[in-house]
């Protein structure tokens, strides 16, 4: 940390429960002079739950690019600074990245405070294999550009993290199961909340319990990775992701410049290096541009990526 800068601080907040806020948490967001937030009125109610009382200011995706501008300026006075999101880790599906870009470039140190995941909730709660996975995060609205982006990854062993509005869900799954089968499936709903529920079975199942059920609340969704040809072997996975990229699949040290905010999804530990670093981690490969696309973050134990030249995100 400079002497004459302040500190930006990405903090993770609560997918639902308030009490899932870490102590350190909320002494951060206590001792910091300003916090940037999407909805003041949202981040006020946790706030006033911790009877913490700092000063809020908006940063959201239609002013994120001033206000971001700002900000920067902010720190570099040495006022330290939380970023917040109205649920989860700021930057991951949520405005951010330019922040942390920007303060980053002004040599303001960033610091993570890592906490609730969507993502790794589900992950572990599913019964699906967790040591190896890909987050897809949303797919395209449209049924056809859906089709194709899952067409992209269906030959992925991995077990695959996707999120869903309610009422898009029944459309999601009835395309999973044309181009995936009938795979096993984990279908997690109102995650931390009272009427938390994960369902658990194939994607024939999940569809019937669905017309039983009315879906209410944002899904996140396991699926099953693709069955392994043992002829090929697991060296099929990194090939697969190298034919993505070789299709035409946008590279994460290329963003696409129809994009103004360059959002991200939420994930677990590695939303918090993303957050720290500025850059999209995994790495996050867009399949699609535009409003409707799909963002891909490959992990594994061990360490299946490793950063490639010029300090991009690379793969084996």
């Amino acid at each position: 940390m400079t002497a004459n800068t302040g500190t930006l601080y990405v903090v993770a907040t609560p997918i639902g429960n308030l009490e899932d806020l870490s102590y350190r948490a909320r002494r951060v967001l206590g001792e910091v002079d300003v916090i940037a937030c999407e909805d003041t009125r949202h981040t006020r109610h946790l706030l006033t739950h911790y009877g913490i009382t700092t000063p809020l200011v908006s940063y959201h995706e239609h002013n994120e690019v001033p206000r971001a501008a700002e900000l920067v300026q902010r720190l570099r006075r040495g006022e330290d600074v939380a970023l917040v999101s109205d649920a989860g880790t700021p930057a991951v599906s949520d405005p951010g990245y330019r922040l942390i870009r920007g303060a980053g470039a002004a040599g303001v140190p960033i610091v993570p405070i890592p906490g609730p995941s969507a993502v790794m909730a589900a992950l572990t709660a599913s019964g699906l294999p967790p040591d190896r996975f890909v987050f897809v995060g949303f797919l395209p609205r449209k049924s056809g550009e859906r089709r194709r982006a899952l067409e992209e990854i269906a030959t992925v062993p991995w077990t695959l993290v996707l999120f869903e509005a309610p009422h898009r869900i029944s459309a999601v799954l009835h395309d999973v199961r044309e181009v995936f089968g009938d795979r096993q499936i984990a279908l997690a709903r109102e995650l931390t909340k009272k009427f938390e529920d994960v369902f658990r079975g194939r994607v024939s199942e999940a569809l019937t319990h669905l017309r039983i059920h009315v879906p209410r609340g944002e899904f996140t969704i396991v699926v099953e990775g693709a069955a392994i040809d043992r002829k090929e072997g697991k060296a099929d996975a990194p090939a697969r992701m190298r034919a993505l990229l070789a299709g035409g699949v946008r590279r994460p040290d290329r963003p696409d410049p129809r994009r103004q905010d360059h959002r991200l999804h939420r994930h677990g530990g590695a939303a918090a290096l993303g957050a720290a670093t500025g850059q999209q981690i995994g790495p996050y490969l867009p399949l699609m541009g535009g409003r409707d696309r799909v963002t891909v973050v490959l992990a594994g134990r061990g360490g299946a990526f490793r950063r490639g030249a010029g300090g991009s995100p690379g793969l084996p």
